[in-house]
């Protein structure tokens, strides 16, 4: 299919460092006709995954895994920055390319047995998004899949989430 997000999405180059080509994905979502196009593809993928739960990753995951959770009716978590969630958490520590980061989950936000389809704007290296999935694993659910917007197949992302099914509907 070819999506009309495609032709919106901009290169911004020198963010946010030097040498970094960013792709900024906000001209799709001020075109509510591209937006409703790719949550339409993701809701369809989620659906394919057999999710009983969707997982956005902070933060531009939650503006895509928020509507996918609501219109097909499924519980949706958060997957957020150390120190941003008021309950009880569970962390999981990942590495950057210059130290380490650490994201966090509610304790209560999977059951044992939840199917969860871990939804973000963009996969790149996959370090955030498989400390998502080692957090779903670690609360006793099972990683169904993962749904990406963008994917910047130069980089290891996929590789690195390679035991896991991995659908992005658009890549650079």
């Amino acid at each position: 299919m070819d999506l009309q997000a495609k032709t919106l999405i901009r290169d911004v180059p020198d963010f946010p460092k030097p040498g970094i080509i960013f792709k900024d994905i906000t001209p799709v979502l001020q075109s509510p006709e591209a937006f409703r196009q790719v949550e339409s593809e993701m809701i369809a993928t989620t659906q394919q995954f057999g999710a009983t739960s969707v997982l956005g990753i902070e933060s531009r995951g939650f503006i895509f895994a928020a509507p996918i959770a609501t219109a097909l009716n499924l519980p949706l978590i958060l997957a957020r920055k150390l120190g941003k969630l008021p309950y009880k958490t569970m962390i999981q520590e990942y590495s950057l390319e210059y130290g380490t980061a650490t994201i966090e989950m509610h304790e209560d936000s999977v059951n044992p047995g939840d199917k969860v389809v871990i939804v973000d704007d963009l996969i790149a290296t996959g370090g955030t998004a498989l400390a998502s999935a080692q957090l779903v694993e670690k609360l006793g659910g099972t990683v169904a899949g993962f749904c990406f917007l963008v994917e910047l197949s130069f980089l290891p992302g996929r590789e690195l989430l390679r035991n896991y099914p991995v659908k992005s509907l658009i890549k650079y």
